[in-house]
This record gives C-alpha cells, sequence and structure tokens, in this order.
C-alpha cells in the first residue's frame, strides 16, 4: 500500500465530513517524529480561504481523524497543523499482510504508459569508458523500477553506428590492412581509427579517401556496408561481455544507421511545417523567428536563441538534430510510446530542449523528458581518466572493483568456497560500482573514491548486500524457512521495532516516488535508513532467543526488511548474496 496516498486520502474524508467541503489535506511526514508520523496542513490554506481561525478547523478535523482506526492521535500544533500518529496495532496488521504479497505491498499504478528509455549509447568501434558509466546504470534502475510499478517499458540502446568516422575506418582498414577485418577485436578497430584520423588530417588525399568511402557507405555500396557490419559485430560482441557483467539488457538496439532511410522525410516534415529555412546553404531551424513565421513563440529561452538547430548541413549530411527528430518519429509512429526518457550527460540539456521544441511544434503529442546527470570525478574534482589522459574503459573500471572486493573478503575471512568468493567479489564490485553512482542526486557530479567504494559499512552498496545477506543468516541459524514465513500480525512494543516498521511501512511510497520522478537516490536512501535501522533492531531486540508471539513478530520483521533489501538491490540491478 502507497502509505501517503492512503492518509491523504484519509485526511480529505475528514475535512468534508469536519467542515462539509473538499479540499487539499496538505499531507506530509512530520520532520520529527516526535510530533507524530505525519502532518496535516489543509487548515491552513482553509482558514485564509474562509477567513476562520484555522486552529478551529484543525481542531474539528483532528476530531474527524482519530475516528480512523489507523490513527492513534491527532494533536492541533502551531498556528493551526493537525500531527498524526498512527496506530501500532493498525501498523503491524499492514506489514502482516506483505508477508504474503509477491510486490512487497508495492501496488501498480492505475494508467499504465508505453514508456521509451533512451540510455547507454555506446559509439560502435570504440570500446565503453567511464563516460558511459552513469547512462548505462541509471537508464537500467528507471527501466527495472519503470516496469515494476506497471510501465510497459521498451530499453533502446540508441547506439553511434553512422557517420564521418566510418569513412576514416574502411580507409584505414584499406590502407593498414589490405581491407581485412579478420582477428580484429575492439583495441583494433580503435587503433586503425586513431591512425586513420591523424593520416586524414595531414593527408589531404586521404581525407578524400576517407569522405568517398563514406560516401559509398551511405549510398549503399555492398562492400562498404559488409565491412561496416564488420565493425558493428566486432563491437556488439564486446559491448555484450560488458553489459553481461553489468546485468543490464535491452529491448531494442536502434542505432543512428536504423533512421538513415527516415532522414529525407524529417526535412520534408520540418519544411512544410514552415519551422527551417536555408541559410548560408544550410537547412536550419531558427527559435527565434517562430513568433514570427508560425505565430507562436518557442517555448522557454529558445524564443530568444539566435543560434540555429541545423538539420542539413550546405553538403547536404545530415546531423545528430535530423536523426534525433526521426527517432522521436519512429517512436511516436512505430513503437508508439506515449512518453521517451533521454538518460543523457545534464550539458546535453540545450539539444533537448531544441528537440523537444520541435517535435511538439511538428504534433507529437509523445511526453518528451531529458533525464540529466553530472560527470563521474576524480580525487582531485576533474573529470576522471587515465594518467595519461585517456577515458578510463568500462571493463577496467568494473575490473578493478571486482578485483578489490575479492581483497576485501579475503580480510574479512568469510566462510565461502574459493568458487563462491569469486562469484561474491563480481556481485558485490559490480553492485558497489552501481550503487555508488546511484545513491548521488543523478544531477550531481560525484567524486570516484575505490577506496570508498569497496566498504561493508554506511551507504555503500556491500553494506545493502551484507544487511540483507544478514537476514537470512538469522533464519538459517533458527532452521526457519524465511520464504515460506508468515504471521497474521506483528507486535510493535520495543521503540526500535516501531521505528524499523515505520520505515518498512514507506517502502510503496519511495518505489513509486523514484520511478516516477527518475531519481533513484530515492531508493537508495531508503535502504540505507533501512539497513541502519534493522542494525539497531537487531542488536536491542533478541529475536531467535525471544519467545511466542514476540519472538514471531521480530522474525517477521526481519523477513519484510529482507525482502525490501533484496527487492530494492534488484530494482537498482545490484545483485543481492545469500553469503557474505
Amino acid at each position: 500500500m502507497r502509505i501517503e496516498r492512503y492518509f491523504d486520502e484519509v485526511a480529505k474524508s475528514a475535512i468534508r465530513e469536519a467542515l462539509g467541503v473538499d479540499a487539499p489535506a496538505i499531507l506530509k511526514p512530520t520532520q520529527d517524529s516526535k510530533h507524530g508520523d505525519y502532518q496535516v496542513n489543509g487548515a491552513m490554506a482553509l482558514g485564509k480561504q474562509r477567513k476562520e481561525n484555522p486552529r478551529d478547523l484543525a481542531t474539528k478535523i483532528a476530531a474527524e481523524l482519530v475516528k480512523h482506526p489507523a490513527v492513534a492521535a491527532a494533536d492541533v500544533a502551531g498556528p493551526g497543523f493537525v500531527n498524526l500518529r498512527l496506530d501500532e496495532a493498525w501498523i503491524g496488521a499492514e506489514l502482516a499482510k506483505n508477508l504474503d504479497d509477491p510486490r512487497d505491498g508495492v501496488t501498480p499504478i492505475e494508467k499504465a504508459e508505453r514508456i521509451v528509455v533512451d540510455y547507454s549509447s555506446p559509439n560502435i568501434a570504440k570500446q565503453m569508458h567511464v563516460g558511459h558509466l552513469r547512462s548505462t546504470i541509471l537508464g537500467h534502475a528507471l527501466v527495472s523500477m519503470l516496469r515494476f510499478v506497471g510501465h510497459h517499458v521498451i530499453g533502446d540502446n540508441h547506439v553511434g553506428d553512422w557517420g564521418t568516422q566510418f569513412g576514416l575506418l574502411i580507409a584505414g582498414l584499406r590502407k593498414f590492412r589490405g581491407g581485412d577485418a579478420s582477428g580484429l577485436d575492439i583495441e583494433g578497430l580503435e587503433g586503425i581509427y586513431r591512425q586513420a584520423s591523424a593520416l586524414s588530417k595531414d593527408d589531404e588525399s586521404f581525407a578524400n579517401e576517407a569522405r568517398a568511402e563514406l560516401a559509398k557507405l551511405q549510398s549503399g555500396d555492398a562492400q562498404s556496408h559488409a565491412l561496416w557490419q564488420q565493425f558493428v559485430d566486432i563491437t556488439r560482441a564486446e559491448l555484450d561481455k560488458i553489459y553481461a557483467r553489468m546485468g543490464v539488457t535491452f529491448e531494442e538496439w536502434l542505432g543512428e544507421s536504423f533512421y538513415d532511410p527516415m532522414l529525407p522525410r524529417v526535412i520534408e516534415t520540418v519544411t512544410a511545417a514552415n519551422i527551417a529555412r536555408e541559410d548560408q546553404g544550410a537547412l536550419c531551424i531558427f527559435f527565434h523567428e517562430w513568433a514570427e513565421t508560425t505565430g507562436t513563440p518557442a517555448p522557454g529561452r529558445l524564443a530568444k536563441q539566435k543560434e540555429p538547430f541545423i538539420v542539413r548541413k550546405k553538403d547536404g549530411a545530415f546531423l545528430y538534430s535530423t536523426t534525433d527528430i526521426a527517432t522521436v518519429m519512429h517512436r511516436h509512429e512505430v513503437l508508439h510510446a506515449s512518453r521517451a526518457i533521454y538518460v543523457v550527460d545534464a550539458r546535453q540539456a540545450l539539444h533537448f530542449e531544441q528537440l523537444f521544441a520541435v517535435a511538439a511544434r511538428l504534433g507529437f503529442t509523445m511526453r518528451l523528458e531529458h533525464v540529466g546527470f553530472g560527470t563521474v570525478l576524480d580525487e582531485n574534482g576533474k573529470p576522471i581518466k587515465t594518467r595519461d589522459g585517456k577515458a578510463i574503459t568500462l571493463a577496467s573500471l568494473l575490473d578493478e572493483a571486482e578485483k578489490r572486493a575479492l581483497d576485501k573478503l579475503a580480510e574479512m575471512d568469510v566462510e565461502l568456497s574459493e568458487e563462491e568468493r569469486v562469484r561474491v567479489a563480481k556481485a558485490v564490485g559490480v553492485g558497489a560500482v552501481k550503487y555508488a553512482d546511484l545513491r548521488q542526486n543523478r544531477l550531481s557530479d560525484y567524486q570516484f573514491d575505490f577506496d570508498k567504494l569497496i566498504e561493508f559499512r554506511g551507504n555503500s552498496g556491500p553494506y545493502m548486500q551484507y544487511a540483507a545477506a544478514r537476514v537470512g543468516s538469522i533464519f538459517r541459524k533458527g532452521g526457519i524457512d524465511e520464504a515460506g514465513f508468515r504471521v497474521p500480525s506483528i507486535a510493535l512494543e520495543a521503540p526500535e521495532e516501531k521505528v524499523l516498521a515505520r520505515t518498512l511501512l514507506r517502502f510503496a511510497d519511495v518505489v513509486h516516488a523514484a520511478a516516477e520522478s527518475c531519481q533513484p537516490h530515492l531508493l537508495t536512501d531508503h535502504l540505507y535508513a533501512l539497513s541502519r535501522d534493522f542494525s539497531t533492531f537487531i542488536e536491542a531486540c533478541q529475536v531467535l532467543k525471544s519467545e511466542g508471539a514476540t519472538r514471531d513478530s521480530r522474525l517477521a520483521l526481519c523477513a519484510l526488511t529482507g525482502r525490501q533489501l533484496r527487492r530494492g538491490l534488484v530494482l537498482l540491478g545490484i545483485e543481492p548474496v545469500e553469503r557474505m
């Protein structure tokens, strides 16, 4: 159950009964648990509207609220707030229901959307590097959370597989390897590209050759296309390895090449809509002209922007902007999406404002969102790179994380076989990288610190995995089937039990909020609070050594904690481990 939504309705009903009006309850959690669990602030606004004392209105609302069986107390505070304290027995009974719920109390949304999530998006013929880290991790978590709350989600890896670099690659392959791509791996492809790129700057004839190769490829030359396909296959094999390590999958791999046949239609469409004109031979969209040419100005800051959004260069070549418009068309007309989410670096914000404005002016009603994110920094606050200034490959970053996790497990002397230790180290290492990213507010830059990454304490991935494993160890030690454990109700007596129960009660609200706002850190915050409250609970309250209903209630709190920790980790794309 979504508790905040439930009590918001309870409070609205109390206002209706007390005052005879339908009005917002303005319910929110209290900042200090001493004052209760939730605060109803609706009387303040009503007092102003009705020109009545808000405390008098709040007193009438409170009198109705305490009639509800879930409300233990409703006290008027300050100028007219109502503080609610929930009934312990009601909380216990509500939580006990979740032991029988395969969704852990997270009810699906009433109205599902068809959503495309565009994320990761590496380039063909290049290794994935740390710059792809955030888009891949954030995007996968969003797909998982949105799907779990009930949306139909299509994950799309919009790979960079078309454009100038392929002319250079084909020309380079012919020059340096006689056109033979056999035996090449992704590093070999990168090497050819670097050589070809450098040569093109000094040798005009080679640069012309590369341009000619690109023209042949884009005109459909069979031999050129066969070489291009080899580049794609070599890269895809490497990408599949990285994604498998990270547990990341996609429903679609629609790269730039897929949209190439649609680009002439894009030009026709923007021209017919009277939003594009030629300027110095290029076809451009000038947003500051929209008020005059279309009768309505461009939205926001675009109305004053004089820099054009170019959709065709003077030489007839298309750009990312053209492909992105075609992508919107395809997702709307073919995939029938009602919403598209672009998980892309925050520095691309202006590009997406422009794209979304164009899409809206063309009549596409699909909801478009740019889910931006900050940069991964080193210990000096600079974008993280290798010592020689190159971007760190994602494969090497994962290797290092797994190695450090293996070393940490060895220090802890965990009772695991060598095979189990390696498997757990992989889950912990990759999970640590993911959690370190997801626990940030995604719009913030953050410093990547390997020394703090593999920590088994605090707000870290390994600690969440450890807390979940700790729950399992309690049930194994007691010889109790954790998955099948059920109780009719949970008695909350000790203060630590009450605190843990209230944290458990918020899970559904958190999952929905994290999914709908595209902010996974809301879920990591909950998992951290849950693991912290659980640790305090088991230190203060005997579980296996307690007896009767107390023992059952405490075991139920443990079981619910384990389920939420594991569910939350899975939603974030992190593998829970049974022992560590």
